[in-house]
């Protein structure tokens, strides 16, 4: 077996709420997942829009921001595929 097998527990689990303070989205709202994607996407230093209506209006896209969008997006993706469907 692997070292580790709750590797994505601890991915997701040292900063809870960080990419959301940092978004400047809401705690009751989604972030959106085209605002993620938008992330992980653009290269280091560049300037965003957010296609969504939560949140800032405009995102400075920095290493750590990247980082933490990442592993959002590989969950959301586990958890597709649990439920049966493979569709990204």
């Amino acid at each position: 077996m692997a070292k580790k097998q709750k590797w994505m527990q601890e991915a997701l689990g040292k900063r809870p709420g960080a990419l959301r303070r940092q978004l400047g989205v809401p705690k009751e709202a989604k972030i959106p997942k085209t605002l993620l994607v938008k992330i992980v996407k653009a290269d280091v230093g560049t300037v965003i829009a957010n296609p969504a209506a939560t949140g800032k209006r405009r995102y400075r896209v920095t290493r750590l921001m990247k980082r933490r969008a990442l592993p959002v997006l590989t969950a959301a993706r586990f958890r597709r595929r649990r439920r049966g469907r493979l569709v990204r």
